[in-house]
Formats: C-alpha cells, sequence, structure tokens
C-alpha cells in the first residue's frame, strides 16, 4: 500500500496536484461539474507539460549525444532522476518515509508559521528526500531519527525556498496568487540579484528591437526555433555525418535531421507554456479551498516552468547562458582539482531559463545574461564540491544536478562533520 501512495500517486505530479485541487475544490463546494472539470484540467494541465518537457527532453538528449561525440566529453553528469534511481536499492525506504512525513511537515508548518506555501512539485520532493536520505545516511544517522530529521530538513525546504524567491515571483507575474516550488531557487536568487545589482530593469528581454523585415523573430515558436537550428547544425557539422547517420538518425541526412531536431525542441517548449497557462488557470482558485480550511492564506508552490511565459526572450537567453558558463566550468574544475561536471542539457534548459527570467525582472537584458550564468556557474561546482563530500557511496557517473540540492546536501554533511557525525 505504501509502494502505491509513494509511487503511483504521490510520486506522479499530475496525480499529485490534481488530488490537490480535487480536494479544495471539494472544500470550496463547488458543483460536481466544476469539480470534475478543476480536477480533470489540473492534471491535464500537468500532464500537457510532462509531455511537452518529454518532447523536449527527447532533443536535448540527441544533442548532448552529438555534443558529446564531437568534442570527447567525459565527466560526471548531474541527472537528479538517475541518482534517484541508482540510490532506491540502498535508500528507497528511507527515501519514501522521508517523502511522506516531509510533505506532512509541510503542511504544519504551512498552517502554524508565517511560511504560508505548499510545495506541489511533487519530482522535487521526492529527488530532495532522496538526497537528504542518502547524506544523513553518510553522515552517521540510522532508523527512526535519520527519518524524523530528514522529514524535518524536507518539511522546512519545501516551505523557505519558495519564500525566499516570493518577493521577485510578484514583480515576475504581477500577482501574490502562486509561488516557486522548484529546487533552483539559490540559482534563481543569485540571479535576481545580480540583475539588480549590474543590470537595468528598464531595458527588458521582452523589448529588444527588431527590424520590420526580422519581426517573425517576435514570434517566440519562430525565434526559439532558429536559435536551436543554429545550434543544432553547427554542433552536427563539429560531429560529422558518419556518427549522426549510423547511430542517431536512422539513415537520414544529417542535417535534416539536426533542423527537424531543433523544430521538435521548439514544440516542446510551445506545449510546456500551454501547459503552464491551463494549470495556472486551474489551481489557483481550485488551491483557494485548501488555504481557507486547513492552512488559510497558504499559496501553492509550482514548478519553474510557471514563470516561463512571462518573459519567453529570457527563457532562451537564460538557457544559453547557462549553459556556456557549464562549458567554461568543464576547463575550470579540473584546475581546482574536482571532478568535470559535464554541462547537462536538461538542468541548463529549466533552471537556466528560469534564473533568466528572474535575473530579467531585476537587471533586464544584462541581468537576464549575467544571472543564468551566474546559475550555469552554480550548477556545475555545486554538484562537484558535493561528491567530494559524499565520497564513495556507490553512485559513478551521475550526481545530483539543480542548485538547493547542493546547497542542502552540502550544508547537512558540513554541520555533521563539525559535531563530528561524518
Amino acid at each position: 500500500m505504501l509502494e502505491i501512495i509513494m509511487k503511483d500517486i504521490l510520486g506522479v505530479p499530475s496525480i499529485l496536484v490534481g488530488l490537490f485541487a480535487f480536494i479544495g475544490l471539494l472544500l470550496q463546494r463547488k458543483s460536481s461539474a466544476d469539480i470534475v472539470s478543476g480536477t480533470l484540467k489540473t492534471v491535464m494541465g500537468f500532464i500537457i507539460i510532462g509531455a511537452g518537457a518529454g518532447v523536449l527532453i527527447g532533443a536535448l538528449d540527441i544533442f548532448s549525444k552529438m555534443f558529446n561525440h564531437a568534442f570527447h566529453v567525459q565527466g560526471v553528469i548531474p541527472n537528479n532522476e538517475a541518482i534517484v534511481a541508482a540510490a532506491q536499492s540502498k535508500f528507497g525506504t528511507s527515501t519514501a518515509l522521508i517523502m511522506v512525513f516531509g510533505m506532512i511537515v509541510n503542511i504544519i508548518l504551512a498552517r502554524f508559521t508565517r511560511f504560508k506555501y505548499i510545495f506541489l512539485t511533487g519530482h522535487h520532493t521526492l529527488f530532495m528526500a532522496c538526497l537528504i536520505a542518502v547524506t544523513l545516511s553518510v553522515g552517521g544517522l540510522h532508523g527512526v531519527t535519520l527519518i524524523i530529521v530528514g522529514a524535518i530538513i524536507l518539511g522546512l525546504c519545501m516551505v523557505i525556498f519558495p519564500a525566499i524567491l516570493q518577493p521577485y515571483v510578484k514583480q515576475i507575474t504581477g500577482s501574490d496568487d502562486f509561488a516557486i516550488g522548484h529546487f533552483g531557487t539559490i540559482g534563481y536568487f543569485v540571479s535576481a540579484n545580480i540583475g539588480k545589482w549590474f543590470g537595468n530593469k528598464n531595458k527588458t528581454t521582452e523589448e529588444i528591437k527588431v527590424p520590420k523585415s526580422l519581426g517573425f523573430l517576435r514570434d517566440t515558436s519562430v525565434a526559439v526555433s532558429l536559435t536551436m537550428t543554429l545550434f543544432f547544425i553547427i554542433v552536427a557539422l563539429f560531429t560529422g555525418q558518419k556518427y549522426i547517420e549510423s547511430t542517431l538518425s536512422g539513415g537520414s541526412n544529417y542535417i535534416v535531421f539536426s533542423f527537424m531536431q531543433a523544430i521538435t525542441f521548439a514544440a516542446g517548449v510551445y506545449i510546456i507554456l500551454a501547459g503552464v497557462r491551463m494549470l495556472i488557470a486551474e489551481i489557483v482558485p481550485a488551491f483557494k479551498g485548501i488555504a481557507e480550511k486547513i492552512a488559510p492564506d497558504t499559496k501553492p508552490a509550482l514548478d519553474c516552468p510557471t514563470v516561463f511565459p512571462f518573459a519567453p526572450n529570457a527563457v532562451i537567453i537564460g538557457f544559453l547562458f547557462s549553459f556556456i558558463a557549464g562549458l567554461i566550468s568543464m576547463f575550470l574544475l579540473p584546475v581546482l582539482g574536482l571532478k568535470v561536471i559535464v554541462p547537462g542539457l536538461v538542468p541548463h534548459f529549466f533552471t537556466g531559463a528560469a534564473a533568466g527570467v528572474f535575473g530579467n525582472v531585476t537587471g533586464g537584458r544584462r541581468g537576464a545574461i549575467l544571472g543564468s550564468f551566474a546559475n550555469g556557474l552554480i550548477i556545475s561546482f555545486l554538484p562537484a564540491i558535493l561528491l567530494v563530500l559524499l565520497g564513495n557511496v556507490g553512485f559513478e557517473g551521475t550526481t545530483f544536478g539543480d542548485a538547493d540540492f547542493g546547497v542542502v546536501g552540502i550544508l547537512i554533511l558540513s554541520i555533521m562533520k563539525l559535531f563530528g557525525l561524518a
């Protein structure tokens, strides 16, 4: 039964968010038609986002293989899904229990403290629960103590990180209806502050002047398509026709194949934005029921793509400059005696894009560029430092990605070493 709850309900973001929407509408005593419609549209919105992410990740996976082959890159690739899967045999039970009790702690904290946020990004809750289980175990905790301490830490993460970002989320969205529940918070926070210090928010990415002859670039889908086509074809030329046609394209011409992957990437972005619009339209009013009855004045903390529609140009700028920072970090890390972190396209797209939006709202174009570049450095150096502290726990070739995993893991292990536990 526990496995069904963990895997098939709490572990599936669309069902988790749909369940919260259902409870919210029920508590508001909406009609059966409104309850069914609101719940299904909430689930559908999340599924659309997931479908778009799947399309986009498929194209990024192809690009990553081309890039690695072209430039012979070897090193550790941060991937949350991969390391959580690898950890399940040894840390699966503790991860599951920390996740369940951590969500309960989240609701208690939202009810009785000033941190009024319910964290609804289910897969990131699972990832953080796994990181906490691994780091506490490495630090010497076991059994009931590990579960209790882990649940408290997870619950605190689920309210504190959304609270850190909320002032900037209000600037981005122009409202206080929802928060960001995604464990790339530190990268977004740094990006927003770099934008504030070094940028000019009056020169926003969304007002980039385009000549009339290039007016079609104002269409986000077209701009993304052209940007990624350029990216893909340049890398394809370095990769070579033989490898792409024999290994990746199934015999299709390597330039045509690269072009189609670029358009596929753009289609994934378009699908994600459509899903985000549907999700926000349904989850915010539905959530009021939970806020009013269980934890008054709380806000839903949602995944990072919810800010993408507010600055589509910043999304692309953020991705590109975060990835560039990741490439530069590959050469800097060995100099400092750290393992090479190969820049993963998925974390650099999602966290880099969000960092671009946060940098843009406080510092315009310069903020988006510098802020997302800083994010790229953060998600390259933190995983490398975390690897050193984790030692040999049996995970080869991968580690935890996004910024907050590195921050929380390093803090836990550093504190435990300070007290002589690790």
